[in-house]
């Protein structure tokens, strides 16, 4: 009985080959991608190799090369399956022929052992250029081959690493979340208060208190929502919405930034109503990192203006403002996470670096985009505006 090794990555394939060559009396052995097809001709000796060329880790050439140098019996057939007609390529690295894709059930078995039966008969060129090929293209392609074993086994360990970063960025804010609801219902207690009068002086510091554990709770909450978002385990509930609704809670929500910092905001909604479908909770959450990212590099006495609008290819939110502009360069870069403009100990502006990137993740998820623009290039920009950080969603986010 004649040993077939099968090299084939498609499943339907592999068994419709192993149905015809069973029936037809044929021992098949079988691997699902290069690297495995080597390995299983070097341990089981087949007669034959039914070579795949369009293989997901290697092309079939490369495979080709190496069988061709390290197989015991060099006049084992190795026969190429392929639906291109690349017979050149296939002779010159040491094939010795070709079955067209898809295979004629019928006449398969009878090509597979024409093969076999004419191994004297295979075409070769002159014995020097075929030995100095041969043992160039095996040095090739068993450095491919390093080079294969050596990216997987790179990516397995950042797969690990990045398993242990979301594993200690969830543990973290956790940990971190836990004390301040206490610690934020207490302060509030003491400011509306309810647990007695304070003094001026002791409201002042009470206050101050509380806007500094308010900010820390925000990172943490970033923290928990871009883990969630990168393990895929935030959960996304999808139903009619208010485009311009979102657009002025959010932007009610920043309100207080923009007094604070003495910045004059203003927003625009496009028409009465422009309807969408998705997650809004999670989309106004966009909406509001966008509209703090604003807050944080206007300076006082700046302007923001928000607008909505409805275009052929979705619904856009666009935050315009007056502050300082982003450098060509670091443009794409701002949606990173922990990325900072300026990232120096005594920078300017607070924060992790994580709502613009948390912001890209949720509009990803609706299948859309967010992009920034310095200086702005939209129609309809103010004159005044420096920067323009936008986001645009479908009006039906994808199942």
């Amino acid at each position: 009985m004649y040993k077939v090794l099968h090299i084939e990555d498609d499943e339907i394939d592999r068994r419709l080959v192993r149905k015809a060559l069973t029936a037809a009396g044929f021992e098949v052995i079988e691997a699902a991608d290069g690297a495995g097809g080597i390995r299983q001709a070097l341990s089981a000796r087949p007669d034959l190799v039914l070579l795949d060329i369009e293989l997901p880790d290697m092309d079939g050439y490369a495979v080709a090369l190496e069988l061709r140098g390290k197989l015991n019996d060099p006049e084992v057939p190795i026969v190429a399956l392929s639906g291109r007609d690349d017979r050149r390529t296939i002779d010159a690295v040491g094939c010795d022929g070709l079955i067209a894709k898809p295979v004629d059930i019928e006449t398969f078995p009878g090509e597979v052992r024409s093969y076999l039966t004419a191994r004297a008969a295979r075409r070769r060129g002159t014995a020097e250029t075929e030995r100095l090929l041969l043992a160039q293209g095996q040095r090739l392609a068993g450095e491919l081959r390093r080079k294969i074993e050596e990216l997987e086994h790179a990516n397995q360990q950042l797969l690990d690493s990045e398993k242990v970063r979301a594993d200690f960025y969830r543990n973290l804010s956790h940990e971190l979340s836990t004390p301040l609801t206490p610690a934020l219902g207490y302060l509030n207690m003491l400011l509306n208060g309810e647990i007695g009068e304070l003094t001026p002086e002791q409201r002042r510091a009470v206050d101050s208190i509380s806007r500094g554990v308010t900010r820390v709770r925000a990172v943490v909450e970033n923290l928990l929502d871009m883990t969630a978002l990168s393990t895929g385990k935030m959960a996304f509930f999808a139903r009619t919405y208010d485009f311009n609704q979102l657009a002025r809670r959010s932007f009610g929500a920043c309100a207080g930034h923009f007094r604070e910092r003495g910045i004059d905001a203003a927003l625009k909604v496009a028409e009465a109503q422009i309807g969408g479908y998705g997650d809004p909770d999670r989309l106004e959450r966009a909406m509001v990192q966008l509209l703090e990212n604003a807050a944080k590099f206007c300076k006082s006495g700046g302007r923001v203006q928000v607008e909505t609008r409805r275009e052929a290819n979705g619904l856009v939110f666009l935050v315009f403002d007056s502050g300082q502009g982003i450098p060509e360069q670091q443009i794409e870069a701002i949606f990173k996470s922990f990325y900072q403009v300026d990232g120096s100990p005594t920078r300017e502006h607070g924060g992790a670096g994580l709502g613009l990137a948390l912001a890209r993740r949720i509009v990803e998820r609706f299948g859309g985009e967010i992009w920034a623009e310095s200086p702005p290039r939209v129609g309809g920009a103010p004159s005044w505006a420096r920067t323009l950080v936008a986001l645009r969603v479908p009006e039906r986010m994808p199942d």
